[in-house]
């Protein structure tokens, strides 16, 4: 079968998106026994040497597997022209061709020049799945794992975790560790195992963020506390937590746009990635707080953030994070200098 030697891979539902990445590494490596693979990041490895590295072969390997992730940052022109050449070269070599990239984003579209370079047949939006359609996958899942559920439980689920299939799965993950074989999960189940001893997380410190029925100060202080328990946890890495924070945000502007004219249908909402009534309600609330104008100071704030955090070295990690919380809640996103 002649592989294409790129893909496009949108949307935020992470978790068919993360398995339609699986297969299709796994096609390669069918096709070329052993194979290179690589994760990279615009904003942190260049497209030329992104390239570079799809270009040449590798003496101990039959094939580069390459994922670009945050896709949508790609903008500047030579690093299109960059990609496009690559494309290009790689579609002439046809059966010879051995390197592969994947461009993926969250968001539903990147750059137009970019993704003009894409066959439409490799190009693929992975959509927020309906309500009921996640019912279905967690039925599914816990049966799989020799688990049943009550109808209570998965609703609850639902209510506390991150609506893609990614986050559900690794939620889930730890019941069959809790629990024999054969065993029907309960609300107090997924209380005691997901409410209790949950992690927290960007989105979680978001949540909080938005929480409209508490005033700006008491706001600021859970959020302050999250912060504190994702500092101490062993995973903390402060520039992925402005990276989930943005993603946050620009979700929030997104809502934003959509209600300028109105209340978007059902179908504009799906197509947006706010198919499940948690997203709606959380964004709903959001907007209470922050409106249009603020949005887009707030993703400024993240940006500005981000820049201090990577020039500003790891001792000053703990005082960045508290500032920008403090302008979030209390300032709607103005810098404290202003």
């Amino acid at each position: 079968m002649l592989l294409s030697p790129v893909y496009l891979y949108l949307g935020t539902e992470l978790g068919e998106k993360k398995d339609a990445i699986n297969k299709l590494q796994k096609q390669i490596e069918l096709q070329f026994n052993q194979i290179d693979s690589y994760i990279y990041y615009p904003s942190e490895d260049s497209i030329n040497s992104i390239v570079s590295v799809l270009e040449n072969g590798s003496l101990f390997s039959g094939a580069r597997f390459a994922v670009i992730r945050n896709a949508e940052l790609i903008k500047k022109k030579e690093d299109i022209q960059l990609i496009n050449e690559w494309i290009e070269t790689a579609k002439k070599l046809g059966s010879k061709n051995d390197a592969f990239l994947v461009l993926t984003s969250d968001e539903n579209s990147v750059d137009k020049k970019l993704e003009k370079l894409i066959p439409k047949e490799t190009k693929k939006i992975f959509w927020e799945m309906f309500e009921n359609r996640k019912e279905q996958w967690l039925y599914s899942w816990f049966k799989k794992n020799g688990l049943s559920i009550e109808e209570e439980a998965v609703e609850a689920i639902l209510e506390l975790v991150e609506n893609n299939t990614e986050e559900l799965g690794n939620e889930c993950s730890r019941f069959p560790l809790c629990f024999e074989k054969g065993h029907c999960v309960t609300i107090d189940d997924v209380d005691n195992v997901i409410t209790h001893n949950r992690e927290e997380s960007a989105f979680t410190l978001f949540n909080a963020l938005c929480d409209s029925s508490n005033p700006p100060n008491i706001r600021l202080s859970i959020s302050l506390s999250i912060l504190q328990k994702l500092r101490h946890s062993k995973s903390a890495n402060a520039i992925q937590l402005i990276a989930g924070l943005t993603y946050c945000f620009r979700r929030l502007h997104a809502w934003q746009v959509l209600h300028l004219k109105g209340n978007p249908s059902a179908f504009d909402l799906k197509i947006n990635g706010f198919a499940s009534k948690k997203a709606q309600a959380q964004y709903a609330n959001a907007s209470k707080i922050w409106n249009l104008t603020n949005t887009v100071a707030l993703l400024a704030l993240m940006s500005s953030t981000d820049m201090q955090l990577r020039s500003g070295g790891a001792a000053f990690e703990e005082n960045i994070l508290q500032l920008m919380l403090y302008s979030i809640t209390m300032k709607n996103g103005i810098p404290i200098d202003s």
